[in-house]
């Protein structure tokens, strides 16, 4: 029987997003923590240098996503309806990570919002929401 840790990389090796930027999942203290590793390719600001906007942007989009095919225990993947995101600082060449809350559940729609961070959860990179259409 595989174990929860075993089941999330499972879901993650099933997207080749997900697996094109190395992401990684987690949980702690009981939620899911998204993590994006620094990769040089992942660079979209040399002058900085600085994590590309889309790759953030991609990041937390795909999060939103995963968290809630986790968390509602299905194969089926939502479809973004809508994906709306505020860069409030610089992600600087070093690992991303992110969080997700939903704030509606409903039978067809649900709605999350996204924070990632690299230096502190108080202080985010990024922040956005997204409005899924569940199956």
């Amino acid at each position: 029987m595989m174990d929860q840790r075993d089941q999330l990389e499972q879901l993650l090796d099933q997207s080749p997003y997900a697996r094109l930027i190395g992401m990684q999942i987690d949980v702690r203290d009981g939620q899911l923590e998204f993590h994006l590793p620094f990769q040089a390719h992942n660079i979209g600001n040399d002058q900085l240098p600085a994590l590309h906007g889309g790759l953030i942007g991609g990041f937390m989009e795909m999060a939103a996503l995963m968290h809630m095919i986790c968390i509602r225990e299905t194969d089926s993947v939502p479809k973004t309806v809508d994906f709306s995101i505020d860069y409030l600082r610089p992600g600087f060449a070093r690992d991303l990570m992110a969080v997700c809350t939903v704030t509606k559940h409903g039978k067809q729609v649900a709605n999350v919002q996204v924070s990632a961070w690299q230096e502190s959860p108080d202080k985010p990179v990024a922040v956005a929401r997204a409005h899924l259409l569940l199956d």
